[in-house]
């Protein structure tokens, strides 16, 4: 079974790229530290694909994270803590996964790669 992890980024905040890729990394962490050991070995031996989708706004990624709620799928929603580029509590991107693709794709398939 293919498993993968993503990350979805909010378009509107339009974070510089190294702010973008610090906000990804917590999020990819902070999933892998829910996430059952067995499952993350797993991801891990079929090389840790990671995909960064974008969405629109907090509404879209509040949605997603909702539906990953309800669909058992570990995740992590991130806020920034305002030191640098956005206002401190500002929500940046969801990390979902790593899990069963099919799973994640359910929630995800429509979204556009960022």
């Amino acid at each position: 079974m293919p498993y993968k992890q993503v990350i979805l980024v909010r378009e509107d905040l339009k974070l510089p790229k190294g702010k973008l890729s610090v906000q990804c990394s917590h999020a990819s962490v902070e999933c892998v530290l829910k996430s059952e050991r067995g499952l993350v070995d797993k991801w891990r031996k079929e090389g840790g694909k990671k995909v960064v989708l974008k969405v629109s706004d907090k509404k879209e990624l509040l949605q997603l994270k909702k539906l990953a709620d309800g669909s058992s799928l570990k995740n992590a929603l991130i806020t920034d803590a305002g030191k640098t580029t956005v206002e401190p509590g500002t929500v940046t991107c969801l990390g979902i996964g790593p899990d069963d693709e099919k799973k994640i794709d359910s929630l995800t398939l429509n979204l556009k790669i960022l």
